[in-house]
């Protein structure tokens, strides 16, 4: 995730991280030579003269803009819903670490550490998960050591933890230290964790139809590729530019909904999982009392990852 200052509208035209031109520099420069070799040729192509207007591309690039809105929005409306999934596993953990904390009458702080500590590595499991880290990964001191030993090689590992946690609860309630009805209560806010990780895996694991991709992005360069040859007998050596601006708005938003469509990978424009994990261990380990670790921040390049 890109975060940074807004700067002032003269650096903002002129700004390159965040802008996607370096992704897409290699077709901007294939579009803007063939648009130079096509006014140099005066819009012939192995001497034979292409008859095409500006006419039918004004009602090709209508059409154009709204498949990639469509898209776009497809792409962004998966971003969002991901984004508020993990925001409900933040609100979910806080509000099972509360309870556990102050209305569990079992010994104190250190009685329900592990299961507060259980909901850091619910969240470290399933940043690991929707990555494809190793499941283990940055577990240590999270978990008990025979739940660590399942967790390695499980297939779902926040599955695992939630089912580790949801029998803390169990043991906490049989052994008199939970009431029944808060035991249950906090059961139900285990549930709502469950709910968010399969909801975060349906978004990982249903990306958007490969076909519409595929015709989207022929659509994006044919037209592109076509667009000099309507435009050199009426605006002549500016058909360059033009072809440059149209290609670069086609290109970069075909970009843009390509990288948030998957919003838990590590490109410049995803979620900041690690930031948002860091968020949930910062939160939870302050309320046990402790120290937590400065806030994660921005590279050289902006991002957050």
């Amino acid at each position: 995730m890109i975060v940074r200052p807004r700067p002032h509208w003269v650096r903002l035209l002129f700004v390159r991280r965040g802008s996607l031109l370096r992704r897409i520099l290699s077709q901007q420069l294939f579009v803007f030579f063939l648009a130079c070799a096509v006014v140099l040729a005066h819009g012939e192509l192995f001497h034979w003269k292409v008859t095409l207007t500006s006419a039918p591309f004004s009602l090709m690039g209508v059409a154009l803009a709204i498949f990639l809105g469509f898209r776009i929005n497809t792409s962004y409306d998966r971003y969002w819903e991901a984004r508020k999934l993990w925001g409900h596993v933040l609100v979910g953990s806080r509000n099972l670490a509360r309870q556990a904390l102050t209305l569990d009458s079992g010994g104190g702080v250190e009685q329900t550490r592990p299961f507060v500590l259980g909901l850091v590595a619910f969240a470290v499991t399933m940043r690991n998960e929707l990555r494809d880290r190793p499941a283990a990964a940055n577990l240590n001191g999270l978990l008990p050591a025979e739940v660590l030993a399942r967790v390695s090689g499980a297939r779902s590992a926040p599955n695992l933890v939630l089912l580790w946690l949801g029998g803390w609860l169990r043991e906490r309630r049989d052994a008199g230290m939970l009431a029944p009805m808060l035991a249950q209560h906090m059961e139900n806010s285990l549930d709502g964790l469950a709910t968010a990780l399969g909801g975060c895996e349906r978004i990982a694991n249903t990306p958007l139809p490969f076909t519409y991709s595929v015709i989207l992005h022929r659509s994006c360069y044919l037209y592109c590729m076509l667009l000099p040859f309507g435009l050199v007998d009426s605006i002549g050596w500016m058909t360059p530019l033009v072809v440059a601006f149209v290609s670069y708005t086609f290109f970069a938003l075909e970009a843009l909904s390509d990288e948030i469509e998957e919003p838990f990978g590590i490109m410049a424009n995803d979620l900041a999982l690690d930031a948002i994990v860091a968020g949930v261990e910062a939160s939870l380990r302050e309320m046990l009392g402790e120290t937590p670790l400065p806030a994660p921040r921005p590279d050289a390049e902006f991002i957050l990852t």
